[in-house]
């Protein structure tokens, strides 16, 4: 994400950070030396989080960094627009997308433009083959291919949407380290998804079956941009026309009624 903002020229006075904690706070950093001068908010889904992400990125007094950068502001609701939104692995993690856009598209200035990213739907195949194998419910919900997204940023309102991916593929030493790297990702939106607590037993079964099958998973990555265009002007047509008016028009408009024959043989 950082590159691709390499092919945006305006350098905006103002940007949000959505969700830092789930995005990571080390490409808030590069931001920052980015845009030293832009002012910045970070919004966050609960206080405690927002609590963590403000003693993270403020840096000790004895810095020189917390002079040179405008103090960030972390607040749980953007209430001022700004001009560029960066969201990093947050799409992918919401059961209401339009919704979230939608968010995305009111915390925007016109001329804004949003950076995001999310997981796309060949993400964990491994996994997914592997439970289904198992004949287990699904290890995670579908996952949104990047022409929906596209259709959807429309749909929302933003303009010139640009998607595009990347397939990611990680080794791993261990099963547990498997888990511990799916536990990062976030939560399992899936319908029918397990909802019960799984035993020792089905937990050491599934260590086995990772180390068997699932030790190299693929993470499809997609990447989106997209502006806030102006909004559109609605001319409504209006024209009045009084009572007498039209009782004069219907007049002129109907036709005369024929006139009696005097003719006895008609």
């Amino acid at each position: 994400m950082q590159e691709r903002l390499d092919w945006i020229k305006r350098q905006p006075q103002s940007w949000v950070h959505w969700s830092p904690l789930n995005g990571g706070l080390a490409a808030h950093a590069l931001l920052q030396q980015r845009y030293p001068k832009a002012v910045c908010t970070l919004v966050e889904s609960t206080a405690a989080r927002a609590q963590h992400v403000a003693r993270a990125v403020t840096p000790p007094w004895w810095q020189a960094q917390r002079w040179l950068h405008a103090k960030p502001q972390v607040v749980m609701q953007v209430t001022q627009p700004a001009e560029m939104l960066w969201a990093n692995m947050s799409l992918h993690l919401t059961d209401q997308p339009q919704a979230l856009l939608q968010q995305w598209h009111q915390a925007l200035a016109v001329d804004g433009f949003l950076m995001f990213s999310c997981l796309g739907p060949d993400t964990l195949k491994e996994l997914r083959g592997l439970y289904r194998a198992l004949g287990w419910p699904a290890p995670s919900h579908e996952f949104t291919d990047m022409h929906d997204w596209g259709d959807m940023l429309m749909a929302a309102g933003f303009a010139e949407p640009v998607m595009d991916m990347e397939r990611i593929t990680l080794t791993f030493e261990t099963p547990q380290r498997v888990l511990q790297e799916l536990r990062g990702l976030g939560r399992n939106l899936h319908l029918e998804r397990f909802r019960a607590l799984r035993g020792r037993r089905w937990h050491r079964q599934l260590l086995r079956a990772i180390e068997q099958g699932a030790m190299q998973l693929t993470f499809e990555v997609v990447y989106g941009h997209a502006f806030k265009p102006a909004p559109k002007l609605t001319v409504v047509a209006q024209s009045e026309i009084s009572l007498d008016q039209m009782r004069a028009a219907l007049k002129r408009g109907k036709p005369a009624a024929p006139k009696p024959s005097l003719d006895p043989h008609e």
